[in-house]
């Protein structure tokens, strides 16, 4: 396993410091870079990727022991390149001046806002998405017109190495940066006084962060998670439901910060709701042992975590049901956990993991009301297909983002906004919000040489003055 870092912390942020310095340096010399040259950025990286995707996604599944290449390319490389491709149709549009309305009192002027580039941003990549988080914001960051300084996670030592080396080889670094470390690190990155900073990770985390932010007033997006869940109505198709809901807890493992942590289901449809469940997990991955399609967990640390998760639920009267009892490395079966109280951690923690607790319900207000009684997740998953019902819990309920009969796909949707709410982030990007995130939305009132604004200037009092208050005061 490669070593990221080999200097010592004190000279690490020394490196940093001056990292900084040199960006905002080669910022001031190009405050504004042409739509060609943002064009040709965005297209380098888009040809980085495309060219080294096979050891990208090797590099990734070394550091999880295992994650299927196919998998790595679904829900990483395709929506990285996504991204890219996205941004560059609408960059020459976003870049372009959005004209105002002007009141007739202000005549004859123009009023428009311009998209400046912010400066420097910092973006926190975290271990589970490790490409897909780093250039999502990052590509957008670019087509802003800014400069990017990202810190890469140590949990993810192949493929942060890998990165850094791409990046290097093919951007100058006071363009584009890559950071290694660990948490002292991350500590020291975010209080540089970033002109924007992004941060994906845990709530807890994002905690410190937004302090270390403050420090410089630097403007934060914070894109964190939370117990996302999937709300299956008495009309929906069982089966379909179950399916969709196995997909979005099987990709990754689980290991996802919009994947489905909970299912609210109709008390009489629990039983047969578990059987689908597993019956499509099954047929997702038929054997654990030796499957290259199944995803092992991060790391022995994050297991061990979601082990002590099934310890206490089953030893405080939960009843867990596995997928398989298949053993191999750090790949965790598949398990849905009933019986369940709220003071469980299962319930509490976000998971992160292969496990799905189900949560019984009577009716729909008392699944709202369950959602609404705690903090506001990142995502929400409805099943059912009564108009009236999918707008009740649109309306009643707060989430950073809803699907309707599906899970994840809304975050691969590259004109919808992304973020979350709450204790589940603050801000977005993707989609034309991303480049406004990175962007200083800047107000111009231009004047011609021709200007009435004399007649209202002092002493006050004077006939025509009275009478342009009495037309605009009525």
């Amino acid at each position: 396993m490669p070593t990221p870092d080999h200097t010592n912390n004190n000279t690490q942020a020394a490196t940093l410091n001056e990292q900084f310095k040199q960006q905002q340096a080669a910022y001031q010399n190009e405050t504004y870079p042409t739509y060609d040259v943002r064009k040709s950025r965005l297209n380098q990286l888009y040809t980085l990727i495309l060219d080294h995707q096979e050891q990208i996604a090797d590099a990734i599944s070394k550091d999880f022991s295992n994650r299927s290449p196919d998998e790595t390319r679904l829900v990483e490389i395709v929506p990285s390149l996504s991204g890219i491709k996205y941004c560059l149709k609408h960059l020459k549009k976003w870049m372009q001046p959005e004209y105002r309305d002007i009141s007739v009192i202000f005549q004859p002027a123009k009023a428009y806002v311009i998209a400046q580039p912010l400066g420097v941003i910092g973006i926190m990549v975290p271990w589970n998405y490790p490409l897909f988080l780093a250039v999502g914001p990052m590509c957008q960051a670019l087509a802003a017109g800014n400069r990017v300084m990202l810190k890469l996670s140590e949990f993810t030592p192949h493929f942060s190495s890998y990165f850094q080396q791409l990046i290097e080889n093919n951007f100058s670094s006071n363009l584009i940066s890559v950071t290694l470390g660990d948490a002292e690190i991350a500590q020291q990155f975010s209080s540089l006084p970033f002109h924007h900073l992004l941060f994906t990770g845990s709530t807890q985390v994002g905690k410190h962060i937004l302090r270390a932010a403050a420090e410089n007033l630097t403007p934060v997006t914070l894109e964190l998670g939370g117990k996302s869940p999937a709300l299956i109505a008495k009309d929906a198709d069982l089966f379909e439901s179950a399916q969709r809901i196995a997909f979005g807890k099987s990709v990754n493992s689980g290991q996802t910060c919009v994947a489905p942590d909970y299912a609210l289901i109709p008390a009489e449809l629990q039983d047969n709701f578990i059987e689908s469940y597993f019956s499509a997990l099954k047929t997702f991955y038929p054997t654990i042992k030796n499957n290259s399609d199944y995803t092992a967990i991060i790391n022995e640390k994050q297991l061990n975590r979601l082990k002590s998760y099934l310890e206490e639920a089953e030893s405080q009267g939960a009843k867990i049901h596995y997928l398989s009892h298949e053993i191999d490395g750090r790949k965790l079966p598949h398990c849905v956990i009933t019986h369940t109280h709220a003071s469980l951690k299962v319930c509490q923690d976000e998971i992160f993991g292969p496990i799905l607790p189900i949560i019984p319900y009577q009716s729909l207000d008392d699944a709202i009301q369950y959602i609404n009684e705690r903090p506001r997740p990142l995502a929400l998953y409805f099943f059912g297909y009564k108009h009236d019902e999918q707008q009740k819990v649109l309306l009643n309920t707060h989430s950073g983002g809803v699907c309707i009969n599906e899970t994840l796909i809304h975050v691969g949707q590259e004109d919808l906004p992304f973020g979350g709410i709450g204790m589940s982030g603050m801000g977005n990007y993707h989609a034309h919000e991303g480049f406004k995130t990175f962007s200083h939305a800047k107000a111009v009132f231009a004047r011609p040489k021709i200007s009435f604004m004399k007649l209202v200037y002092p002493p006050y009092g004077k006939w025509l003055q009275k009478t342009l208050l009495k037309m605009f005061i009525k």
